[in-house]
């Protein structure tokens, strides 16, 4: 008997099938038509509670949702609504925005929060500052915005509309913008150091599913492809080369998931190790892009470059999002200095439960 997560992934299949992936322009940016579907279908507010005007499910029902749409190359923003703003939102105590309207999420370093002193009550701040690379900026309602303040830590909830929006897309053409705040009125909740770090590995561990799924569909179109292609009248997977180079492809994979999802599962635990496994995801997911973009490529030779051609709607989705909340170079040492926390004789024990 299928699950509800598998009923789940086959509704958001199902939806797919009518809208395969398509070239991102500057006219085009993302998919209203699919986003509209999802949103009516109740997708867009899976994992979030029900009493705070979510549609429910665990988290992960929402981390197979974004699998399965990041593998379809969809260019919808789900990942930041249902992984991240979404939850930090609840977490904080916000006011949860409708699931049919666009959240996004951004760390935003150089943004300062200021208690408001309009007499509005607690949980009223200024927000000033800019914000650059906010994921689907130009489509969102409003922006969970993860911003520094004089007591710390501030998530604060901002309307987007009326904010000044410089226009910037990823290398896969997916819209990256950027916002400046001049004393912008907010919603937010005062955040631990440890909550702070909890969103950002959050942040991290999103890009690590999307990137997961992404290198899984590559090596299955991969492997497909090399199974279909003749060369000198036979298959080209029949070539020691090629097998040689689809099962490095496939270790990669392999050990990305294995990361990832015990990550997810970290998260699902509520393991004080989280950030910590959310860094591994992340590292490892990024290293392998270069491993199986490149095999994928070499593999498929000329057709795979052509736009024409399915594959690079994914590579180049690889390509940028190995880059987004935070690369190899920024996760790297968060990880190392979580492991070597304890010593010498506790690395090993810290490998064995985070990783």
């Amino acid at each position: 008997m299928a699950s509800d997560q598998d009923l789940v992934v086959e509704t958001v299949k199902d939806i797919l099938s009518g809208f395969p992936p398509f070239v991102l322009t500057a006219d085009r940016r993302w998919d209203r038509e699919l986003w509209g579907v999802l949103a009516e279908a109740g997708l867009t507010g899976v994992g979030l509670p029900e009493e705070a005007g979510g549609s429910g499910g665990a988290l992960a029902d929402a981390v197979a949702i974004v699998r399965t749409l990041a593998a379809g190359a969809a260019a919808v923003p789900v990942a930041e609504q249902l992984l991240v703003a979404g939850p930090a939102v609840v977490a904080a105590g916000l006011h949860l925005p409708m699931p049919a309207e666009v959240m996004t999420f951004v760390v935003a370093d150089d943004v300062v929060a200021h208690a408001s002193d309009d007499g509005d009550g607690p949980g009223r701040f200024v927000l000033t500052g800019a914000a650059a690379g906010i994921p689907w900026a130009q489509q969102a309602s409003h922006l969970a915005v993860l911003a520094s303040g004089p007591a710390g830590p501030v998530l604060a909830l901002v309307v987007a509309g009326n904010l000044d929006l410089a226009d910037g897309a990823n290398l896969a053409g997916e819209p990256r913008g950027s916002f400046s705040f001049d004393g912008e009125p907010a919603t937010g909740a005062l955040l631990t150091p440890a909550q702070a770090a909890g969103l950002r590995g959050r942040f991290a561990l999103t890009r690590a599913v999307q990137l997961t799924a992404a290198l899984e569909q590559v090596l299955a179109w991969t492997v497909q492809y090399a199974g279909e292609r003749q060369q000198f009248g036979r298959p080209l997977g029949t070539f020691q080369a090629i097998q040689m180079e689809l099962a490095e492809m496939a270790g990669e994979v392999t050990a990305v998931t294995a990361l990832t999802d015990a990550a997810v599962q970290s998260l699902e635990r509520g393991s004080a190790d989280f950030v910590l496994a959310a860094a591994a995801a992340k590292v490892r997911a990024g290293a392998a892009v270069e491993v199986v973009a490149r095999l994928a490529h070499q593999v498929h030779g000329a057709i795979g470059f052509t736009q024409e051609h399915t594959l690079h709607h994914l590579t180049r989705r690889l390509w940028s999002w190995r880059d987004e909340a935070g690369s190899e170079l920024a996760w790297a040492p968060v990880l190392a200095a979580g492991l070597l926390a304890d010593g010498p004789d506790g690395l090993w024990p810290a490998l064995t439960r985070v990783l």
